[in-house]
């Protein structure tokens, strides 16, 4: 090694620190280079790949644990008191054993840390050591390298089913349209196949790609965490650029798919990679109940120095009382007595190091050890696991469970978290013309009814054979239709889980319309031969669009598609007993997914009206691939012989349904995209560029070359309003009459989709010209080459192409509700919480969404605001909320408040949000019983949690299920992630996750209440068990002129509060119900208990304190008047003082225990005899263990005489009456809703459910039907206006709509 000098040393860790903070990073090949010393590698300056989650080394573990500990004031406090037991002037009793109560939970948690963190070295070393294949110029190939060898500049191959070891920008790919496919489940939990290309004009061998050629610079940014962008440019010797992004870069952690190798340059290693910057460790939040009992800790703090400033006093008042020097004040070794007034200066130190235990130092070990008990039994809650997805609940905040239990506002996404975001393709109107799909929704009526018992025995055991059916396009009537065969295997079917996303045959499958085929039919035959009018047909081209308008990455349904290993950093958890639970849980479900995989699923016969092919997945169970059946004697290659992987379930259901019509999709390539069109005939549309969808445009384009007119077309799909503001001229120009009104058509089929509940999306077509082509092209080339503001050069480029666009049609696509989603709303609001869903949707369909779900209820008062400017906004709230108090304060109202229900659309949000309406709009919030905001951003839904949160101080809880949801998760008190279809960032952001909607209810009226009732009591207990014995010794000083003596020895006094009654209530809070599971699912209403101050408050706190003072009044004066005017020694006094109390605090304990467990009884009798076991040992071999003062044999003497049981039994029945009476009397004139519900308990179950079901038809909350979408009549132009009518009452204006609907209305929905 050589020798450096310092200002080396120094210049090298500048031109370090300032090549790592650059903005941009030059970056050259590692090859050049190969051999020399690490002070010539170009690259030194970038970390390596190695990676290091740790906390701690093995020599700083103690001093860095001690650091971290120090952060909790209350073990500062701790060892600061036993360092002044060590002052001669102020201890109370032996120092060393003043140290042992903070030493053993300080050992604990350092034991726990330590463990963690070693599971995390294991988990470092096993990924660094992971192989891969680094490029080597000496050995001319690839050598078998591990991860942390890889550097900024390698050259990395990656094969199928490999994972990615580092940032690759990607050079070359084995497939010959420079493709490589990715999976990116370990970072988001998206498991559809994703392309990524590799960058142009680079790989110019044919063979392969040799690195040493490679002798370009990478110039790329900064390291960030943003997986969706990326900036960089590859600048050639020529000085020539080419622009890469985000489509040409394999990120760490996702596996390569369908694609024999690839090669990449590393451009970021280790920590510096997207992946490892995105990672962040289990969440930390603060719940109340926390933040509570840190406001009683401070005042068990003034209640501490109140009493010692008693005892310092008093000390002094003694002393001023002694009529002269007496003999047990033995003064210092130059023979001088402190001062009277210095001595009790001294005494208020003692006093506090005495009366220490007044603030519980196990508390907060023991509120760790009963969350760890807590989020144990919800994770294994067999309820709370999902079949179908392998799922279970996932704890990853660990310390707030009990927030669970005091939620007052809950708000929801709708698309994937109230649904089920399983797209199915419902209708769609092509030139103003709407095509209602009735077979279809026949079929989507038949997956819903509900099955007999018949049913499922006769399909348990028929087997009818596979056939294959198609649709004739002529001749049939929908009454003729009809669905035959087992309605179970479609059930079964559309729940099974694919390797490809959104691919459940309830997606996939799709039976056209009628009208529609023909229509398609007589386009194709175009005559019998082509021409250009066949080539223009406004019905082709709309299913032209639905097939190349999408990023769906094609492959083959066989291809081998290795699952991918979850990530170590991405799955780790920190808590052993999910790991353990896990264990078990997997070994269990094991055998479930292999008896289900086993199922034979029956293939149905079906009237000709489509074309089923049916084919056996490999694996899983038979699924069908329906398209319509034209004529043959194309490629050997089949539909069902492929799989589409679709970035979102809308682009999927829009594949399918052309799918359905025989426009199939073959073929995607960076460069082309390969259609067949229903003749059989395919077509090879080139590429030529695409522009992806965002968030400020809402739509997305796809620029192609006609094969056959050879014209530059542009399709376009998006949302309505992006849409139809940029639409040109009509289709054609030709087109006269009623045809002229396509557009106001396509609008008032897209209203009634929305009405219907359906997501809808236009679909346009725009020929560019070639010279207008060529103009744009240059400053797309430029854009994309900007390493300044590329994303907005980039978007002002899409803009200006996407003009004077032509509409052909839209789409109307149903995202189905999850199961039980009314029920479990209703249950919520039942439970007195107000819910809100925020979602992006139209009005319309939000609405229509909100009765089905029973957010909005028939009998709701609803207030419907939308409107343009603020002083319309300003007019509406002022007078809403004059009404509503009006109607509040009216005596007649007083037991007939109505049910208020608000739908509010984005732009009046952002107006009624505003600083100086805030206050306003909150107060018309609080008065609703369910909000509904529409046209929501992400940014919104944050800052709507964000407001109720602080301006009512109400508990608050956000789900969701994707990405937008994830500021609304991380605003709130908490945060709920429902892991669905997409993908997992929502739940990588939250604090608890679930795989179903459904699952919050037990999650929250169960688990929530138990978890906060536990812990609340618990820490009451505690405060009570303190104050109750430390007060033993406080009285004790009134009779030895406050010298901070004690009669009870001290190891026995710190083993009462370490061993005796440490377990008893830590079992209490992880074990104890006072309700049980089905009563608190029954009857939601006793949810309420926790919500507000709950049960642990100011008063509760305050009478349990004034318990204790009076039950260690009885518990010292009773054994002191029994042996007033004896000749007993201190210990023997103090004995039965400490027995006393021992019985006292436990029998309490048991007065509070709901339900009793064999736990309990082992729990409570063994603290009862270890306390027995340890004293007699303690005073049988303690013969000088605290000088002058020995306990020596003094327990045993005492279980000798009979006065011991009379004291300990009178005492302890004296101190526990009033408790006792006190819940004997409350519990008999009046009853809590809890005890109540305990009484329900003690029913029979069906006398229990009985009664739980009239209860519930008296307070209105009856069952729940089902969801489900009726066939409604076309909504032609023909249509009657009324057949969605909005309201009684409506004032519509060009800046103002307020809808209030005061009665049933006529909805498509029937709920």
């Amino acid at each position: 090694m050589t020798w450096k000098s310092p200002l080396t040393l120094v210049r090298d860790a500048l031109e370090g620190q300032r090549a790592q903070e650059s903005e941009l990073r030059k970056l050259v090949s590692n090859l050049p280079y190969e051999g020399l010393e690490k002070g010539k590698q170009p690259n030194r300056f970038f970390p390596s790949n190695a990676v290091k989650t740790t906390k701690y080394s093995p020599l700083l573990f103690l001093p860095k644990n001690l650091y971290e500990q120090f952060h909790r004031l209350a073990n500062l406090y701790f060892v600061g008191l036993a360092i002044l037991n060590f002052i001669p002037v102020v201890n109370a009793f032996q120092p060393e054993v003043g140290l042992i109560p903070i030493c053993v939970i300080m050992c604990l948690t350092a034991l726990k840390d330590a463990w963690e963190d070693f599971r995390r070295y294991q988990s470092d070393k096993k990924i660094n050591n992971m192989p891969c294949f680094i490029y080597s110029r000496r050995e001319k190939q690839y050598m078998e390298k591990r991860w942390k060898d890889v550097r900024v500049g390698d050259f990395v191959k990656v094969v199928c089913n490999e994972i990615v070891p580092a940032d690759l920008l990607l050079l070359y790919s084995s497939d010959p349209n420079g493709v490589c496919h990715i999976e990116t489940a370990n970072l988001d939990g998206e498991t559809n196949l994703k392309q990524r290309t590799a960058v142009s004009g680079l790989c110019t061998s044919n063979p392969g790609f040799e690195p040493e050629s490679f002798n370009c610079a990478v110039v790329c940014e900064k390291p960030n965490n943003n997986l969706n962008h990326f900036k960089c440019l590859v600048e050639k010797p020529d000085k020539d650029r080419v622009g890469a992004s985000i489509e040409s870069l394999l990120l760490r952690g996702c596996t390569v798919r369908n694609t024999n190798h690839a090669v990449g340059f590393v451009v970021y290693a280790g920590h510096e990679t997207k992946s490892m910057l995105n990672i962040n460790g289990s969440r930390s939040k603060r719940s109340k109940l926390e933040r509570k009992l840190n406001v009683d800790v401070f005042f068990c703090l003034i209640l501490l120095f109140t009493m010692c400033l008693i005892g310092a006093l008093g000390h002094y008042l003694w002393l001023e009382s002694l009529p002269g020097v007496p003999p047990f004040l033995v003064p210092d070794s130059s023979g001088h007595l402190d001062e009277p007034s210095l001595a009790s200066f001294y005494m208020f130190f003692t006093m506090i190091i005495l009366l220490q235990i007044l603030i519980p130092i196990s508390l907060y070990v023991s509120i760790e050890l009963v969350k760890v008990g807590q989020i144990f039994f919800i994770t294994n809650d067999i309820d709370l696991y999902d079949e179908e997805t392998d799922s279970r609940v996932q704890c990853r905040a660990l310390n707030i469970t009990e927030d669970l239990g005091q939620i007052e506002y809950v708000f929801s996404d709708k698309t994937g978290t109230l649904t089920e975001n399983k797209m199915v393709f419902r209708r769609c109107s092509i030139m103003g013309t709407e095509y209602p799909h009735k077979e279809n929704a026949i079929r989507l009526a038949v997956l819903d009814e509900p099955e007999t018992e018949e049913e499922v025995i006769f399909n348990q055991h028929q087997q009818l054979p596979r056939t294959r059916w198609s649709l004739e396009a002529v001749g049939i009537s929908p009454a003729d239709t009809h669905w035959q065969g087992s309605r179970r295997k479609s059930k079964v079917a559309a729940n099974a889980q694919s390797d490809a996303a959104f691919s459940s045959p309830l997606e996939t499958e799709v039976i056209p319309d009628q009208k529609l085929l023909q229509q398609i039919t007589r386009a194709e035959s175009g005559g019998g031969h082509r021409d250009s009018s066949r080539e223009k047909d406004p019905h082709l081209d709309f299913f032209l669009a639905l097939a190349i308008c999408n990023t769906v990455v094609v492959s083959m349904a066989n291809a081998h598609r290795q699952r991918a290993c979850t990530s170590p950093h991405s799955s780790q958890t920190n808590n052993p007993l999910e790991a353990f639970s896990s264990l078990v849980k997997k070994a269990g479900a094991f055998f479930q997914r292999k008896s289900k995989r086993n199922h034979t699923i029956l293939e149905v016969p079906v009237i000709d009206a489509a074309k089923t092919d049916s084919r056996e997945d490999r694996n899983r169970v038979q699924t069908c691939s329906l398209h319509p059946l034209f004529q043959s004697g194309g490629p050997t290659l089949e539909p069902e012989d492929l799989c589409y992987e679709a970035e979102s379930p809308d682009e999927a259901a829009l594949v399918y349904a052309a799918r359905a019509y025989g426009f199939i999709l073959l073929a995607r390539t960076p460069n082309s995209v390969t259609v067949r069109l229903p003749s059989g005939e395919e077509l090879v549309f080139e590429v030529l560029d695409t522009l992806t969808f965002d968030s400020n445009r809402k739509r997305m384009s796809v620029l192609v070359r006609h094969p056959v007119t050879k014209e530059y077309v542009l399709y376009t799909k998006g949302a309505d309003y992006s849409i139809m503001e940029l639409l040109g001229t009509p289709y054609a120009e030709n087109i006269s009459g009623i045809e002229k009104n396509i557009a106001a058509d396509t609008q008032h089929h897209l209203d009634c989709y929305a009405k219907e509940g359906l997501r809808t999306l236009c679909i346009t077509k725009k020929v560019v010209s070639e010279s207008t082509y060529r103009s744009w092209l240059g400053e797309r080339k430029r854009a994309k080459a900007a390493m300044e503001c590329r994303e907005e050069h980039i978007m002002k480029t899409a803009v200006q192409l996407e003009t004077n666009l032509t509409l052909l049609g839209a789409t109307g696509i149903e995202d189905r509700l999850q199961e039980n989603v009314p029920e479990s709303i209703m249950a919520l609001r039942e439970a007195g919480m107000h819910v809100w869903v925020l979602t992006g949707d139209k009005p319309e369909t939000a609405v229509n969404i909100g009765y089905a779900c029973r957010l909005l209820e028939e009998e709701d008062l609803v207030i419907n605001m939308s409107c343009t400017n603020k002083l319309t906004c300003t007019s509406i709230l002022d007078c809403t909320l004059e009404e509503v108090r009006r109607y509040g304060e009216d005596p007649s109202n007083v037991d007939t408040t109505p049910n208020i229900s608000l739908v509010i659309d984005g732009n009046t949000l952002t107006m009624a949000m505003s600083p100086d309406l805030q206050e306003r709009f909150v107060d018309l919030a609080k008065r609703c019983r369910s909000v509904l905001c529409c046209r929501v951003t992400p940014l919104q839904k944050s800052g709507v949690v964000k407001l109720v949160r602080e301006k009512l101080k109400v508990m608050t809880l956000a789900v969701g299920d994707g990405a937008n949801d994830v500021n609304m998760i991380q605003a709130a008190d908490v945060g709920i992630g429902i892991s669905g279809q997409e993908g997992m960032q929502a739940v990588m952001a939250s604090d608890f996750a679930i795989s179903r909607f459904k699952h919050l209810t037990k999650l929250l009226l169960v688990h929530g209440h138990w978890c906060y009732t536990r812990l609340a009591n618990m820490v009451i207990y505690f405060f009570y068990k303190n104050v109750a014995y430390v007060n033993l010794l406080f009285w004790y000083q009134f009779f030895c002129g406050f010298t901070a003596t004690t009669m009870i020895d001290y190891w026995l006094m710190i083993f009462f509060n370490l061993f005796f009654t440490s377990t008893p209530p830590i079992l209490f809070g992880i074990f104890d119900k006072d309700v049980s599971a089905e009563v608190l699912l029954g009857v939601p209403e006793l949810y309420r208990t926790g919500q507000g101050k709950g049960e642990y408050n100011f008063l509760t706190f305050w009478i349990s304190i004034l318990d204790a003072f009076y039950q260690s009044l009885v518990c010292f004066f009773i054994p002191y008047l029994a042996y007033q005017d004896s000749d007993v020694d201190i210990f023997t006094f103090g004995t039965p003082l400490n027995t006393v109390a021992l019985f006292t605090i436990l029998l309490h304990l048991a007065i509070e225990i709901k339900s009793w467990t064999l736990v309990h009884w082992i729990i409570m009798l063994g603290s009862v005899a270890l306390y027995f076991i340890v004293t007699l040992a303690y005073s049988a071999v303690c013969v000088t263990c605290n000088p002058p003062s020995n306990p020596y044999w003094i327990f045993q003497s005492q279980m000798a005489d009979p006065m011991f049981y009379l004291i300990c039994t009178l005492s302890t029945v004296v101190a526990l009456l009033p408790r006792y009476t006190f819940h004997v009397l409350k519990n008999s004139v009046a009853p809590s809703p809890l005890l109540q519900g305990k009484q329900l308990d003690r029913m029979d179950p069906s006398t229990r459910d009985q009664w739980i079901k009239e209860w519930r038809g008296f307070r209105g909350g009856g069952p729940v039907k089902r969801y489900e979408l009726s066939d409604p009549p076309t909504p032609t132009l023909e249509t009657s206006a009324d057949f969605f009518p909005d309201s009684d009452a409506d004032f519509m204006g060009d800046d103002l709509s307020v809808n209030v609907i005061t009665e049933n209305r006529q909805r498509v929905v029937a709920t």
